[in-house]
Formats: C-alpha cells, structure tokens, sequence
C-alpha cells in the first residue's frame, strides 16, 4: 500500500495524538522514523521528525480532520 505524508512532527508523542485523532475517525496511520533519533532523542537534520502517514485517497480527510482538531 502507498503511503501518504499528512504531517510531520519533532516528536513520538505528537505524532501519536495525530495517530490517535485519525484513527478514531477509521483512517489508518503508519508512523515513519528515523530509529536513531528515537533511541538518542536528536530532532538535527531530521532525525527525531516523525511523519504521519496515511492512504492517499484519505489525504483530503485526514488533512481537514487535523485542522479541525488543531483548532479546537
């Protein structure tokens, strides 16, 4: 399945919440790192960045389901 890029975060905890509000909604996540920057914690040259994932034909929805969420 390809994958789709909605956000990218500097941290594992915010892009689990993201997971989380998109996942209650029944869009699927993957979460892609770097597992250096996990293990060390380093967000230089984009090693702690996260990526939230998603199918691209739900890119629309997730986008707006993460704005509203941000928002509130």
């Amino acid at each position: 399945m390809a994958w789709t890029t909605v956000a990218t975060t500097t941290g594992m905890l915010r892009a689990q919440l993201l997971k989380s509000v998109l996942e209650s909604a029944g869009i699927p996540v993957v979460l892609k790192y770097e597992s250096i920057g996990q293990i060390y914690g380093l967000t230089l040259d984009g090693l702690g960045e996260v990526q939230v994932q998603v199918p691209p034909d739900r890119l629309e929805e997730a986008q707006e389901l993460l704005e509203e969420s941000d928002g509130s």
